[in-house]
């Protein structure tokens, strides 16, 4: 047993992630279609970057950011505005995007930058309350740097774990065969369900 964390409180906390992670999201569908279009080798940055990103509200969380949103409303709500913005930038390439051919072996980097899937997991601070409910919830304050380097090491491993089977399970070559016949109605559609995202994180309170 750590300062204040221990093995079960983890286990707890892993399993937490493991289920609310599941549930869609920007990332899922954009890393979704990035395998589907350029398979496992060229998607996996990317979903590595996702996962990053996502991590990296959790250490914001335990760092304190959910204080400053506390303090500073002003501050969530100009978040959400740049990340819905962004959102709906993404979802406007996709549509804009989805009539064009697949790329060949040598070009196209969409879905390939480990940077952009940071970007796109930043681009929602909605995780940062998450985790910060999360963290106060299973782990007792006051925590270590120890008991906090613990917490973040297991949320980045769930992360990794999580966007590096969707990415190999994607890129299956019965799926990106389905995706093929179908790739305006799926880029389309993803074009559609992530922009809906970035509406509604500007819209709702």
């Amino acid at each position: 047993m750590m300062n204040g964390v221990s093995a079960d409180q983890l286990v707890l906390f892993t399993a937490t992630l493991a289920v609310a992670i599941l549930s869609p999201g920007p990332g899922v569908i954009a890393v979704s279609q990035s395998a589907f279009a350029l398979g496992r080798g060229r998607a996996m940055p990317y979903g590595w970057g996702l996962a990053f990103g996502a991590s990296l509200w959790c250490l914001f969380s335990l760092l304190g950011l959910t204080m400053l949103f506390g303090l500073m409303p002003w501050t969530y709500t100009a978040l959400k505005i740049a990340g819905g913005a962004y959102l709906i930038w993404i979802a406007w390439r996709m549509w804009r995007h989805a009539a064009d051919p697949l790329p060949g072996p040598a070009g196209g980097r969409r879905g390939t930058g480990f940077a952009a899937g940071i970007a796109l997991n930043l681009s929602n601070p909605k995780p940062a309350l998450f985790y910060s409910a999360v963290i106060l919830s299973i782990f007792p304050p006051p925590l270590s740097a120890l008991d906090k380097g613990a917490v973040y090491l297991t949320a980045v491993s769930v992360e990794l774990g999580f966007y590096s089977a969707l990415a190999s399970m994607m890129a299956l070559p019965w799926l990106r065969r389905r995706y093929y016949a179908a790739k305006f109605w799926i880029d389309r559609g993803a074009g559609l369900a992530i922009g809906l995202l970035g509406l509604s994180l500007i819209l709702r309170h």
